[in-house]
C-alpha cells in the first residue's frame, strides 16, 4: 500500500505561525523533502523534530520527483515544504505532485501561511476577487508585456517581487497601468514587516529616500479608477509605453483603450502628427 504525500503550508516568517497538524505531520514523515533543507531545519530544531531531510528544488526537481514517487510507492510517508509558505505556490512541488497522482498515490494539502492571501487582506485593496501571478518576469520587455495583458482585469492583481528589481517594477506598473492604488507588503510576519501603500510613483517617492530594498516583497494592484481625460500628444504616449518595454502595437492599443478610441483612429492620429 503505497504511503501519502502531504504539502505542508510552513511559516513565512514567524514560526509560530504552523498549525498543529502540520507539527504532528512533520514529526510522523518519514522523510521531509525541502526546497533548502537549512532553512527547513530553523523550524525543524525550533519544534524538536529529528526527522531525515532530502533537498527538493528547481534544480534537481527531476530527478527527486521520480526518486520519492518510488519511496512513496514503497509506503513511505514523504512531508513537502518550500522554504516559506505554501509548497508549488511559485515554488517547486509541481512534478512530484503530478508523479504522486499518476502512481495512485494520496496528496494531501495542510493549508497555513501564504504571504499573497496575508498581503491581501492588510493591502486595503478589494478582496473579493484577485489575480496571481507569482513573480512578475525580470526582464523589461516581458514584464511590460504581462502588465498589458492585464490592464484590463478588474480583480486585484498580486505578485511576488525581488527587492532588487521593486523600483523596476513600481516603474513599469507606473508606465503601463497608470496611477492605480497599490500596496507593498514586506517582510510579512517578521520584525521588520511593513505596508507602503500609494500609487506606483508614491512608493517610488517613498523609497527613494532609502539606502534600498530588502526582505520578501509582494506587490499589489487595485483596478483602475475612470480615466481622465489625457491630453499627452498620442505619439508621446505610445514612445512612453514602448521605453517602458511595450512593442508600438500593443502600445498602440493601450493608449487606444485609455482614450475611448479604436485602434484606427490612434494610429491615424500618429500618421498625421508626422
Amino acid at each position: 500500500m503505497p504511503g501519502t504525500l502531504y504539502l505542508i503550508a510552513t511559516p513565512i516568517g514567524n514560526l509560530e505561525d504552523i498549525t498543529y497538524r502540520a507539527v504532528r505531520l512533520l514529526g510522523e514523515a518519514d522523510v521531509i523533502a525541502c526546497e533548502d533543507t537549512r532553512q527547513t531545519r530553523k523550524l525543524l530544531d525550533h519544534y524538536g523534530i529529528r526527522k531525515p531531510t532530502i533537498s527538493y528544488h528547481e534544480h534537481n526537481e527531476a530527478e527527486r520527483a521520480a526518486e520519492l514517487a518510488v519511496r512513496l510507492l514503497a509506503g513511505e510517508t514523504v512531508a513537502l515544504v518550500s522554504d516559506a509558505g505554501m509548497p508549488l505556490v511559485s515554488d517547486p512541488g509541481y512534478r512530484l505532485v503530478r508523479a504522486a497522482i499518476e502512481n495512485g498515490i494520496p496528496v494531501q494539502p495542510v493549508p497555513g501561511p501564504s504571504a499573497a492571501l496575508a498581503a491581501l487582506a492588510a493591502s486595503g485593496l478589494p478582496t473579493h476577487a484577485f489575480y496571481f501571478g507569482g513573480f512578475l518576469p525580470s526582464k523589461p520587455g516581458q514584464r511590460a508585456k504581462t502588465l498589458e495583458a492585464l490592464a484590463g482585469e478588474t480583480a486585484t492583481l498580486v505578485f511576488y517581487e525581488a527587492p532588487h528589481r521593486l523600483v523596476e517594477a513600481l516603474e513599469a506598473i507606473e508606465t503601463v497601468l497608470g496611477p492605480r492604488p497599490m500596496a507593498v507588503a514586506r517582510e510579512l510576519t517578521k520584525l521588520h514587516e511593513e505596508f507602503l501603500r500609494g500609487t506606483a510613483a508614491e512608493i517610488r517617492a517613498q523609497l527613494a529616500e532609502r539606502d534600498g530594498v530588502k526582505g520578501e516583497i509582494t506587490l499589489l494592484i487595485g483596478k483602475a479608477d475612470a480615466p481622465a481625460p489625457d491630453d499627452t500628444p498620442v505619439e508621446e504616449a505610445v514612445e512612453s509605453l514602448q521605453r517602458a518595454g511595450v512593442a508600438r502595437m500593443d502600445a498602440i492599443k493601450q493608449v487606444a483603450r485609455r482614450r475611448g478610441l479604436s485602434k484606427r483612429e490612434v494610429y491615424d492620429q500618429l500618421l498625421h502628427d508626422r
